[in-house]
């Protein structure tokens, strides 16, 4: 159970969650699907595998995995939608699957393929909705909407058809509808999904814009290592269900990139077999080459290409941050963290 003396420096708290499903084993032809109708095979899925973890307020975090790894079924969890099979949550003082008023009141879920925005309508009705429900006064409406709308650059859009918008300016007045009474707690579900680089930028921009001046406590689920890299400083990996990181992506970094990458450009042709020697050649386009070699010897291995080839230019480059995460995900070994050392 959660130190209480603490709880009040933290936005939310995890601690043995777990989460079962009953699924039914369908079988095969019809014959199978009158089968298990009649008498279904029943098995238990372990989505969530008792799971630890706590966030202070105002803190943004990156929530990362692979599909089927237990992101949404946790954001859904803390956002109240499912109850746990078992474990302690907390977030914002509450116990979410209670769903009170006052709790729904300090969240908000984002989901970049989910909308709440009426098809048919004006988003300005759809945020005139969401102040009787949020029971917001005129006032405190007022402020937000205007304060969302210089934000997010959306003053032209209010009275527009939401079918007749873009993908990148309807995700943005989402964001209005679902931030107008100022949730202290965000659930960012893959907000990035689909948009267009610029629309990327664009969202991250806002999010921590928006972290930064109500100090609200975020969590960002993403495939999009542009948004984990712009955005989190701490990022938590779950696979399987298991926790296997906690910890500032840097420790991450540290972690799993054993490697540095070369770029080089020959001036002249080479022996491409005599590269082997030095580091693995990941991608040969002639003149240019790309090799990988042991961070320890990247210095090393440079001076050799310089002193012993016809070398026009040459860069040393970390590796790429979805390889970092793609060796995690392999390892399916738990990484200890900062905050998951004990």
């Amino acid at each position: 159970m959660a130190d209480k003396n603490r709880d009040s420096e933290k936005a939310i708290i995890v601690e043995g969650l777990v989460k079962n499903f009953e699924v039914v084993e369908k079988k095969q032809g019809i014959i199978g699907a009158f089968s298990s109708l009649i008498s279904p095979n029943k098995k238990i899925v372990k989505a969530i595998k008792g799971i630890n973890f706590s966030i202070d307020r105002g803190e943004l975090i990156g929530f990362i995995g692979p599909n089927g790894a237990g992101k949404t079924t946790t954001l859904k969890i803390l956002s109240g939608l499912i109850y746990p099979t078992s474990g302690f949550t907390q977030v914002a003082g509450f116990n979410p699957w209670d769903r009170k008023p006052e709790f729904l009141k300090e969240i908000s879920l984002v989901m970049g393929q989910k909308n709440q925005l009426w098809w048919d309508l004006p988003a300005i009705e759809t945020f005139e909705l969401n102040r009787v429900i949020y029971e917001l006064s005129k006032s405190a409406y007022k402020k937000s909407l205007n304060e969302l709308v210089s934000l997010l650059e959306v003053g032209k859009l209010l009275n527009t058809q939401v079918r007749r918008l873009s993908l990148g300016q309807r995700m943005r007045l989402e964001l209005v509808a679902a931030l107008l009474h100022r949730p202290k707690v965000l659930f960012f579900d893959e907000p990035t999904i689909g948009l267009d680089l610029v629309a990327q930028q664009r969202m991250r921009e806002f999010i921590a814009e928006y972290n930064r001046r109500y100090k609200a406590t975020i969590i960002l689920t993403s495939h999009n290592m542009g948004d984990l890299v712009d955005l989190a400083k701490r990022v938590i990996v779950i696979d399987k269900g298991r926790l296997l990181f906690d910890g500032e992506f840097s420790e991450l970094v540290d972690n799993f990139a054993k490697e540095k990458i070369i770029k080089v450009f020959f001036s002249k042709g080479i022996d491409i077999k005599s590269l082997e020697t030095i580091g693995k050649v990941k991608k040969l386009d002639f003149p240019n080459v790309v090799l990988s070699v042991a961070r320890t010897t990247a210095a090393v291995a440079a001076a050799e290409l310089l002193q012993n080839f016809p070398v026009g230019d040459l860069t040393i480059e970390e590796e790429p941050i979805e390889e970092i995460i793609r060796k995690v995900f392999r390892s399916g070994k738990v990484i200890k963290g900062r905050k998951n050392t004990k």
